[in-house]
């Protein structure tokens, strides 16, 4: 068994309630570092942090070309053994082959799964149809298959970004996309834990949910029966946040109280000459 094949496998088992993978999305091969550092069992891109470093917006407007250079950089930042997941929007593509294209490149630059979203952008975000989408997935767990790698395929629901969501319609979506290759389900956009239970129940496979202000604690996530939990693009909000806050503050009042609290530029060096 290969490395990557190893950490494809260890990846894939790090998802159960019974101790729900925490994955605090990183950006750039700096932040990989930090997160794998604070003990993380993975390493997960956000598509939005990893656009907005590169000056771009969310929402396939990057080239797969640049995604995937910079996902490289992602997976040489962290520790040997350390599953790196891919955020990859829609896919990079218009056509199941182009996104199976989007997955060699994935799995050459040593990721060992992908978020692959049903949304389509062009001419306003809408829900990708279902047949549709669920040959996307097939041709991303083909090309994944090609190449000997257990490829974790998170499908991502849009059903409650998009407005008007029922735990009925995101059940029938997830079970077309497992039954087309996915490995789990990613449903963003909810909170409730009613909802949340509801939908583990309806879906067989392990349940991601987005973390956001009132999303309840990991603990109580895992007694609903969740087995994964991403706190997507909210890190690099917040990093974002400290950046404009502190400039802001500069060239305001002239002072620098956002500064206080930040890691040592010591500890922050020679975290980054650990690699």
């Amino acid at each position: 068994m290969t490395d990557q094949q190893t950490r494809a496998a260890r990846f894939r088992a790090l998802h159960t309630a019974a101790a729900p993978l925490v994955l605090a999305n990183a950006w750039d091969a700096a932040s990989a570092r930090i997160v794998a550092a604070t003990g993380a069992k993975a390493v997960a891109t956000t598509s939005a942090g990893v656009a907005w470093t590169l000056g771009a917006p969310d929402g396939d407007a990057l080239s797969r070309e640049a995604m995937l250079e910079h996902l490289a950089r992602v997976v040489a930042a962290v520790p040997d053994g350390v599953p790196v997941t891919a955020d990859v929007e829609t896919g990079f593509g218009a056509t199941p082959d182009e996104v199976a294209v989007t997955v060699r490149g994935v799995l050459a630059a040593g990721a060992v799964g992908v978020n692959l979203e049903d949304t389509v952008r062009a001419g306003g975000a809408r829900l990708r149809d279902i047949p549709e989408q669920a040959e996307r997935i097939a041709a991303a767990r083909a090309a994944a298959g090609a190449a000997g790698v257990d490829l974790y395929i998170n499908a991502r629901v849009d059903t409650y970004l998009r407005g008007g969501g029922t735990v009925e319609s995101t059940a029938e979506r997830a079970a077309a996309f497992l039954a087309a290759g996915a490995t789990g389900v990613f449903v963003p956009g909810v909170a409730d834990p009613e909802t949340i239970a509801a939908l583990v129940a309806a879906i067989p496979a392990p349940l991601n949910v987005l973390a956001q202000p009132g999303t309840p604690p990991v603990a109580e996530l895992a007694r609903l029966g969740v087995a994964r939990v991403s706190l997507g693009s909210w890190v690099a909000e917040a990093a974002y946040t400290v950046a404009r806050r502190a400039a802001e503050e500069a060239q305001g009042e002239g002072t620098f109280t956002a500064l206080a609290g930040a890691i040592g530029y010591g500890e922050l060096n020679a975290m980054m000459s650990n690699g």
